[in-house]
């Protein structure tokens, strides 16, 4: 009887231990096959390292760069950070547009916007200024600072112009355009001569206001401004400053 229940229980144990094994087996194969399915660096655990941005962009701007009126994906940062990145720049781009903003309040947001550490800063500002008639060379005092503490940060700077309504009047949109450039002379920045050129009052690009651009006319801007960032980003590849004033061109 006693014997009987000895080999019973070996029975059990050999049973009990085939069971383990099989599941441990099992185990393991699915181990490999994860393994196999997420590639040597997920492996390894270094995905999320190796995905990293090596820079940041911040696009610090008005409605017209938080793309008012559309989802954040069809404004113009959004846009591109998917071109650079297809072609290879891998940058993020960080959209820090804020509706109703002016110049000075560009201004007062840039302490904060230098805390994310930015490569290159996209300024887009000083439309809000022209449609309340604030004076011109108070926008220009604004811009020039805002400037000076983005390099100052050692950032590189892509200014982009901005032109005014002709019922302002001739000798207010003249001084207001030429702000843009007296800016970018005097800090030797990359000047975007115009941010909305070639969307500006066309009624299939822009929304029902006539003012914000439509997925469409981010398309447009989004193609305008990729040369003056991608001159940004050799500068700094380069190790150059960002002397001479000068224009990029969308040629190059």
């Amino acid at each position: 009887m006693t014997m009987r229940e000895t080999d019973s229980q070996r029975m059990r144990k050999v049973h009990g231990s085939g069971i383990v094994l099989r599941w441990t087996l099992l185990l393991f194969a699915a181990a490999l096959c994860i393994n196999a399915g997420a590639g040597p660096a997920e492996a390894a655990g270094g995905a999320e390292t190796a995905q990293r941005p090596t820079g940041t962009i911040v696009a610090l701007g008005d409605s017209l760069t938080a793309a008012y009126g559309l989802p954040e994906d069809a404004g113009y940062p959004a846009r591109l950070e998917k071109k650079l990145n297809d072609a290879g720049l891998d940058y993020r781009v960080v959209n820090a547009g804020v509706s109703g903003e002016t110049s000075s309040g560009a201004l007062s947001r840039i302490k904060w916007m230098l805390s994310m550490k930015p490569d290159i800063v996209i300024l887009e500002t000083g439309a809000n200024d022209g449609l309340r008639g604030i004076p011109t060379d108070l926008m220009q005092r604004n811009i020039d600072a805002a400037v000076k503490m983005i390099q100052d940060s050692g950032a590189t700077v892509v200014l982009a112009g901005m032109k005014m309504l002709r019922n302002m009047g001739r000798e207010y949109t003249e001084r207001f355009e030429a702000a843009y450039t007296a800016v970018a002379k005097a800090r030797g920045v990359i000047l975007m001569p115009f941010f909305l050129e070639g969307v500006a009052g066309d009624p299939n690009l822009n929304q029902e206001d006539g003012i914000h651009p439509t997925a469409k006319g981010y398309a447009i801007i989004t193609e305008n401004i990729y040369p003056y960032v991608v001159k940004a980003i050799e500068e700094r590849t380069s190790g150059r400053d960002a002397s001479p004033p000068r224009e990029a061109k969308p040629s190059e």
